[in-house]
């Protein structure tokens, strides 16, 4: 069983206050949810307005299924109308 795991911090340019923020945050996770099948969280910065870390998780057989599954999820992120992807970290996690 491996566990995908990303954080990706955001930049929301046409954000002038969190409730805009919010919107486009809100409409991301919930895109990433239903297409995707992962759990996502936004994990810090929710008190600025222009700026959003979210953390996505999700479990998989294999290796290559979990690194293929990141690479979609991380070019789906990057294609965001309101969001500019501004630093991306994911690992694969390994259970023995």
């Amino acid at each position: 069983m491996k566990l995908g795991v990303m954080k990706v911090v955001l930049q929301v340019p046409m954000a002038h206050s969190l409730k805009e923020k919010r919107a486009v945050v809100k409409s991301l996770k919930e895109r990433l949810m239903s297409r995707f099948n992962v759990s996502v969280a936004e994990v810090a910065d929710q008190d600025l307005h222009q700026r959003a870390t979210i953390g996505i998780a999700f479990v998989a057989l294999e290796a290559r299924n979990a690194d293929a599954k990141l690479q979609k999820l991380e070019d789906f992120i990057e294609t965001h109308d309101g969001a500019v992807v501004i630093d991306l970290e994911k690992e694969i996690l390994h259970e023995d």
